[in-house]
C-alpha cells in the first residue's frame, strides 16, 4: 500500500480498531475506515449518553429494560438500561467495522467470577434481542483483568464467547490471560487517570510492555492477540506500530490521517528496537492458571505494588462511571 499518512503507516503494520461509541466515531469509521473492531467502556458510554441528542435512546433503553427486567432477577432497571444503551450504541457502528463490537461488563462485578459470567452472557443475549442478525462471533466481552475476571474469561471462551482482558498492566496477568484463552488482551499504555485528571501524565507508560507481551505470546504459540489501549498521543501509537491490534480514539485517528511531514514517521517502532527484539520473556514453564496464590503474590509484587494500584484505580474509575450512568437513567425514570 502507498503510505502517505500516519494512519497508512500504522495500518501497514497493525490492525487498527476504533475506540468510541459516538456519532463522530461513526463518521470516522465511514471516512477513515474500515476498522476491524470497535472498543468501548463505561466512561466512553457516559460521555456519549449525556449528549442531548441521545435523549430518545435513553428513554427507549429504559422502556426496553422495564419490559425485560423480569427475565433478569437481581438486576435494577437502570443497570439493565445501561447495558441496552451501550449495546445499542455499539450496534450503530457495527456496519462500519469488519470485526467485533466490544462491550465491557459492569465494573462492580470485577471481583466475582460468577457475576461476570452471568453479565457477559446477558450482554450476548441482549445483543441478539436488539439485533437478531448480528452474529455472536462478532461480539467480544471486555472484562477487567482481575483473577476472578480472568477465570470468567476461561469459562466464557470455552462456551464460545469471545473475551478481552482489559486494564492489564503486568506479565502475570498476560500469562494467565493466554492460559485461559482470551481472544485479546488490552495492556493499558497509560494508567486510566490520565484521561480524568487534567495535567496528569503517566510517569512510566507501558510501551515496551506491550511489545514484550507480544514477543512472549509468539514464543509460546498463543492465539491471544495484543491490543494496546489508553493511548494519549500519536507518538505512542507510532512506537507501537507492529503490535497485532491497536485501538485508537477518534481524535487521535484524525491526527494520524494527516500527511506525514516529508513522508517520515516521527518515532521508531519499539518492534524494531534491540531492547525488545533481544529482551527476555518468560518461558513456557511459567504458569498461573492452577495457582491462585502464586498468581496473586506475583501480581501484587509487580513494580513494587504499582501495577496492583493501577488496576485498583481503573476499577474504581469505571465504578464511578457506572454510578454516573445509573444517575443519568434515574433522571429519565
Amino acid at each position: 500500500m502507498t503510505i502517505q499518512t500516519g494512519l497508512d503507516y500504522i495500518r501497514s503494520r497493525s490492525i487498527v480498531d476504533c475506540d468510541t461509541m459516538d456519532e463522530q466515531g461513526t463518521t470516522v469509521a465511514k471516512t477513515l475506515g474500515p476498522f476491524h473492531d470497535c472498543t468501548s467502556n463505561q466512561a466512553i458510554a457516559y460521555n456519549e449518553l449525556t449528549k442531548p441528542e441521545h435523549a430518545e435512546l435513553l428513554q427507549s433503553s429504559l422502556t426496553k429494560a422495564k419490559a425485560l427486567i423480569q427475565e433478569y432477577p437481581g438486576l435494577t432497571i437502570e443497570e439493565l438500561a445501561i447495558e441496552i444503551a451501550m449495546i445499542s450504541l455499539s450496534l450503530r457502528i457495527a456496519p462500519h467495522i469488519t470485526g467485533h463490537i466490544h462491550i465491557q461488563t459492569n465494573p462492580y462485578y470485577s471481583y466475582s467470577t460468577e457475576k461476570t459470567i452471568v453479565n457477559a452472557l446477558r450482554i450476548v443475549n441482549l445483543t441478539h434481542h436488539l439485533s437478531p442478525t448480528h452474529p455472536q462471533s462478532r461480539i467480544c466481552i471486555k472484562i477487567p483483568s482481575t483473577w476472578e475476571g480472568l477465570k470468567a474469561c476461561q469459562v466464557l471462551e470455552q462456551a464460545g464467547v469471545r473475551t478481552l482482558a482489559t486494564t492489564l498492566f503486568t506479565m502475570p496477568q498476560a500469562i494467565l490471560a493466554a492460559e485461559v484463552g482470551c481472544t485479546y488482551i488490552a495492556p493499558y499504555v497509560n494508567q486510566l487517570r490520565v484521561h480524568f485528571e487534567p495535567g496528569f501524565k503517566d510517569p512510566s507508560p507501558l510501551l515496551h510492555f506491550s511489545a514484550l507481551v507480544q514477543k512472549y505470546y509468539v514464543s509460546i504459540g498463543s492465539q491471544t492477540q495484543v491490543l494496546p489501549a489508553s493511548l494519549t498521543s500519536t507518538n505512542e501509537i507510532f512506537a507501537l506500530a507492529g503490535v497485532q491490534h491497536i485501538t485508537i480514539a477518534p481524535g487521535l485517528l484524525e491526527e494520524l490521517a494527516k500527511p506525514l511531514l516529508e513522508g517520515n514517521v516521527p518515532v521508531v517502532s519499539l518492534f524494531d528496537s534491540p531492547a525488545v527484539v533481544e529482551g527476555a520473556v518468560p518461558g513456557k514453564e511459567v504458569s498461573y492458571v492452577g495457582d491462585e496464590a502464586g498468581y496473586r503474590i506475583a501480581f501484587t509484587r509487580d513494580a513494587n505494588g504499582l501495577s496492583e494500584e493501577k488496576l485498583t484505580q481503573a476499577v474504581n474509575i469505571f465504578c464511578d462511571m457506572q454510578d454516573k450512568l445509573v444517575q443519568v437513567f434515574k433522571g429519565f425514570n
